[in-house]
């Protein structure tokens, strides 16, 4: 799991050529006017914005064909985190979705801010949309990039 600002986003360019693409789009995308709804931006790379309320409780959920560059348009959300490996299944994985949903007692837990972005792999489970301190509404913009 990598936690950064979007202005820094270069930085990460070199992890992969998609990584770099779905960095680029987010950098150059009015994302204050986009509305919610997936959006493809390349083969193997498409982009969910979502606006909702951030909820008390969640499962962890893990992918196996994408990785997640989870960037905050505007808000702020508290998103838990561990090791895939430190998880049980809570719902079988559904490939078709290419998602897993996971519970666990090991948790480390981190806030996502306004401009800020978290970019996960496959063995970040991760659990986002929580409350941080309190509930907020956020808008916020999930790249989905294929490894």
């Amino acid at each position: 799991m990598i936690k950064d600002k979007l202005i820094n986003a270069g930085t990460y360019y070199g992890l992969s050529d998609r990584i770099k693409q779905g960095f680029e789009w987010l950098k150059s995308t009015d994302l204050d006017k986009i509305k919610d709804g997936r959006y493809d931006i390349a083969d193997g790379i498409y982009a969910n914005v979502q606006s909702y309320n951030t909820k008390s409780d969640a499962l962890f959920e893990a992918h196996r064909e994408y990785i997640d560059i989870q960037y905050m348009i505007n808000g702020v959300e508290g998103v838990g985190i561990c090791d895939y490996s430190c998880c049980k299944t809570a719902e079988p994985y559904d490939e078709e979705r290419d998602i897993e949903f996971l519970n666990s007692d090991k948790e480390d837990f981190i806030c996502l801010q306004t401009g800020e972005f978290i970019l996960l792999y496959h063995q970040d489970a991760h659990k986002p949309s929580m409350n941080y301190r309190q509930q907020h509404f956020v808008k916020k913009v999930v790249v989905k990039v294929r490894m």
